[in-house]
């Protein structure tokens, strides 16, 4: 008897199994924690991109919103028109453009110098505006509106521009939005502006570098991750392979040979091995042991019934079909010809079986003018194969060169798939062929049919 392993030696499949499982866990984890960190330093440069876009439409929008108010306040002391009034002070006060920039400005991390030179700029606009304010006040005197901005009454004239003729108060009001001074202070605000976008832009390429670094690092973490996964799963195959897969092959094409098995590969499998080894030998010794009279048919040189019956418990059904032949109207053959002539007719028959199938399938004779095909190592897949061998052999047994007369065969056929036993696989390979002959004789069919 052999133990549970053999003689123990190869490594255990239970080991490989545990290695791998090990193994597959190692890669999930280090693909996991480089992917993880390699999201997290992508979402990092993600967000700061996002807020550096973000401050600098900030400021623009802050600069967009200066320069609107002074084309307001402009167009608005030069023909008096109610509109750009109303379009200063929408701006001013309900679109907020300008706060809504410095919120956005203080709310970045990192934007302090930035926010510094952005409120010098808001601190100039704030002059500006009171600059404006006393030009817009001279011109709704001047023009003497009734309705305005409520805040335009805070704004006190001087005495002498009081006094100033309406056509006096519009120059007066142009000039203020228009001189050199006005000029000034806007060039002071877009200058402040000019320098808080430096500093975004300064802080942005540091933000982007410092991004970029921690990219880089992460990527380069997963370049060795993806390599070591790589190696580990080449290791895994080649493992599998040596231990596995190549003795299995190996052991196919030994069995399909007719041979015996290499004792290689893991421990459980050279355990198979050698069980097999030493059931192989005890099968072939008992077929070199058995007497050729007994186990075949003298007449046709086919395999008997005890022949069969050997056959049928010593090969493995599973990759095997059972061809079960019946000579059609074999009866009429030995009433019209004589017994002499249906005996060569079944000799003939055999003849022309062996010359369909290989040396390696089985022909026996269980009955008169009965015959099975044991066609072993075979596939369901083969069905056309055995369909063409069919054909053949019911062309064969028609033709008359040779004297005898003409033949044909029903024949059933059913893989060893399709039953559990040996006596279920004959009864439908059995139901199969006298279906075969109901449909007409000199034709098959299949079990599954």
């Amino acid at each position: 008897m052999l133990d549970k392993y053999g003689s123990g030696d190869g490594i255990s499949l239970r080991t490989v199994h545990t290695l791998l499982v090990i193994g597959a866990v190692i890669i999930a984890g280090l693909m996991l924690y480089s992917t993880y960190h390699l999201s997290v330093s992508f979402q990092n440069l993600t967000k700061a991109s996002e807020q550096q876009i973000e401050l600098r439409k900030a400021a623009r929008e802050l600069m967009d919103a200066s320069d609107y108010l002074t084309e307001s306040v402009q167009r608005f002391t030069v023909n008096g028109d109610m509109r750009f009034l109303d379009d200063y002070f929408i701006e001013a006060f309900e679109a907020n453009h300008r706060e809504e920039a410095i919120k956005k400005m203080s709310e970045g991390e990192g934007a302090s110098d930035a926010l510094a030179k952005l409120q010098n700029a808001m601190d100039t606009s704030v002059k500006l505006m009171n600059q404006e304010y006393y030009a817009m006040r001279l011109v709704v005197d001047a023009k003497q509106y009734s309705q305005y901005p409520e805040i335009l009454d805070t704004v006190v004239l001087s005495d002498a521009d009081k006094m100033l003729t309406a056509d006096a108060k519009m120059r007066r009001a142009t000039e203020l939005v228009l001189n050199d001074d006005y000029y000034a202070m806007k060039e002071d605000i877009r200058s402040n502006m000019r320098a808080s976008l430096d500093e975004l832009e300064k802080m942005a390429y540091d933000t982007d570098e410092s991004a970029m670094k921690a990219l880089s690092g992460e990527m380069v973490l997963v370049r060795v991750i993806i390599a070591v996964q790589t190696i580990l799963i080449i290791f895994m195959v080649w493992l599998t392979s040596r231990l596995g897969i190549h003795p299995i092959l190996s052991a196919v094409d030994r069995i399909k040979s007719d041979s015996p098995i290499p004792e290689v590969g893991a421990n459980e499998f050279r355990y198979l091995a050698r069980a097999y080894n030493r059931m192989y030998e005890v099968y072939r010794t008992s077929l070199e042991h058995l007497n050729f009279k007994a186990s075949h048919d003298e007449l046709t040189g086919a395999y008997n019934r005890a022949g069969y019956d050997l056959l049928l418990s010593s090969i493995d059904l599973n990759s095997t079909y059972m061809i079960l032949v019946d000579v059609d109207d074999f009866k009429k053959v030995n009433d019209t010809f004589g017994h002499e002539i249906g005996d060569k007719v079944l000799a003939k028959l055999v003849q022309v079986l062996k010359n369909n199938f290989r040396s390696d399938d089985y022909i026996c004779r269980i009955g008169g003018d009965e015959f099975v095909i044991f066609m072993v190592h075979a596939t369901k897949m083969q069905q056309d194969l055995i369909v063409s061998k069919v054909e053949e052999i019911n062309k064969e047994l028609e033709n008359l060169n040779d004297g005898l007369p003409a033949i044909s065969v029903s024949i059933g056929i059913v893989h060893g798939t399709e039953a559990t036993d040996a006596e279920s696989l004959f009864e439908r390979a059995d139901a199969a062929m006298y279906r075969a002959k109901r449909s007409g004789k000199r034709t098959y069919r299949f079990h599954e049919e």
